[in-house]
C-alpha cells in the first residue's frame, strides 16, 4: 500500500494531460527504410508470390509434384554385371522359396487372396486410417532408398545431423560412419521404436515422411548414413507436436533415448524449423498423395498391405455410411436427372459470341 500514491500518479489522466502540455509540438520524423534500420526481415507480403513456381516442383507443398522417394526407388545404379548377378540370386531364391510353399502345400504354392461370392476380403488400411505397422514400413522403406540413391556430388552435411557431432548414445561411432548404408530393417527398427514408445499414429508417420522431404528441398542437403538418425528423429518430433492433440514432449523423447539431452533436442528442432522456413503445413492432397505413393511402393517391393475378410460389424458399418450417403446425394441426383423436350416446347438457352466493332 506504500505504493498507492504513485501508481494513482501514473494512472491519472488529468496529470497526464499536463504532462503532455509541457511537451514539445509533435513532429513527424522521415520514414526510414529497412537498410537504414537494420532490419532485414522479409514482410509476409513481400514473399507471397517468391516461392510459387517452385512450389509446383516441390511435392511437399504441391500435389501434383511426384514424390521424391518413388522416383528414387525406381532409379537403378546398380552396374551391370552386379545387377545380372543380383537378377540370378532374386530368380534362385524365387524358386527355392517356390519349393518350399509346395512342400507346406501340397496342393499348390500359396496365392494372392481374392473375392468370390462367399467371401470379400478388404484392406484394412485406408487414407484417413492407414494401417501402423505397414506403413511404418512403407516409410522406412522410402527413407531407404532416399539414402541408397542419393546424390553423389558432395552436398554439405549440416552439424546438427552430423551423428558424430552429436551422438544418440554413448557407444563411439566409428570412424567410418559415414560409408556404410544402413539397411531397411535397421531403418524399421528405429522408427518402430519411437513410434511405439511415444505412441504415434500412422498418419503422423506419413507427416514425418512429409517433412522429411521438404527439409531435403528447402536446405538442399541429403540424407545419408552420417545424417539419417537425427533428421528422422527431428521430423518425427515435428510431425507428433503438429498432428498429435497431445503432443509428445522434448524430454519425452530423453527418457526414449536415455543418452541425449533437452538441450539438444530444442535445438534440434528450432533448427528444423529454420531450414522449413516454419512451413510446417500439410495440405490434405499433399497427405493422400504420399500416402498412395507409399502403397505403390509397397506394391513394387513385394510389400502389400493385409487383406482380412469382411466380418458382419464390418458390412454392416458399410451398409450405414452407404446409405447415409445414398440420403444425403438424393436430392442432388434428382435435381441433376435429364429431362426429355419436345421440339415445340424447346426453349434453350443460346450463347453467342458479342461482336464489337
Amino acid at each position: 500500500m506504500g505504493n498507492s500514491t504513485s501508481c494513482c500518479v501514473s494512472s491519472s489522466p488529468k496529470l497526464r494531460r499536463n504532462a503532455h502540455s509541457r511537451l514539445e509540438p509533435y513532429r513527424p520524423e522521415p520514414e526510414l527504410s529497412r537498410e537504414d534500420t537494420g532490419c532485414n526481415l522479409q514482410h509476409i507480403s513481400d514473399r507471397e508470390n517468391i516461392d510459387e513456381l517452385n512450389m509446383e516442383y516441390n511435392p511437399s507443398d504441391h500435389p501434383r509434384a511426384s514424390t521424391i522417394f518413388l522416383s528414387k526407388s525406381q532409379t537403378d545404379v546398380i552396374l551391370p554385371n552386379k545387377k545380372v548377378r543380383e537378377k540370378r540370386k532374386s530368380l534362385y531364391v524365387n524358386h527355392l522359396t517356390h519349393i518350399a510353399e509346395s512342400k507346406q502345400h501340397p496342393s499348390g504354392p500359396m496365392r494372392r487372396k481374392y473375392s468370390s461370392c462367399s467371401t470379400i476380403f478388404l484392406d484394412d488400411s485406408t487414407v484417413s486410417q492407414p494401417n501402423l505397422k505397414y506403413t511404418i514400413k512403407c516409410v522406412s522403406l522410402a527413407i531407404y532408398y532416399h539414402i541408397k540413391n542419393r546424390n553423389v556430388d558432395g552436398r554439405m552435411l549440416l552439424d546438427i545431423f552430423d551423428e558424430k557431432l552429436h551422438p544418440l548414445t554413448k557407444l563411439e561411432v566409428p570412424s567410418d560412419y559415414e560409408k556404410h548404408d544402413p539397411e531397411q530393417k535397421q531403418i524399421y527398427r528405429f522408427v518402430r521404436t519411437l513410434f511405439s514408445a511415444a505412441q504415434l499414429t500412422a498418419e503422423c508417420a506419413v507427416v514425418t515422411l512429409v517433412y522429411l522431404e521438404r527439409l531435403l528441398t528447402y536446405a538442399e542437403i541429403d540424407i545419408c548414413p552420417a545424417n539419417w538418425k537425427r533428421i528422422v528423429l527431428g521430423a518425427i518430433l515435428l510431425a507428433s507436436k503438429v498432428w498429435d492433440d497431445q503432443a509428445v514432449w522434448n524430454v519425452d523423447y530423453c527418457q526414449i533415448l536415455k543418452d541425449i539431452t533437452v538441450e539438444d533436442m530444442n535445438e534440434l528442432e528450432r533448427q528444423f524449423l529454420e531450414l522449413l522456413q516454419f512451413n510446417i503445413n500439410v495440405p490434405s492432397s499433399v497427405y493422400a498423395k504420399y500416402y498412395f505413393d507409399l502403397r505403390s511402393l509397397s506394391e513394387a517391393n513385394n510389400l502389400n498391405f493385409p487383406l482380412e475378410p469382411l466380418s458382419r460389424d464390418k458390412a454392416q458399418k458399410l451398409e450405414a455410411i452407404s446409405r447415409l450417403c445414398d440420403d444425403k446425394y438424393k436430392d442432388l441426383r434428382k435435381g441433376a436427372k435429364k429431362r426429355s423436350v419436345s421440339a415445340d416446347n424447346l426453349t434453350v438457352v443460346r450463347w453467342s459470341p458479342a461482336i464489337i466493332s
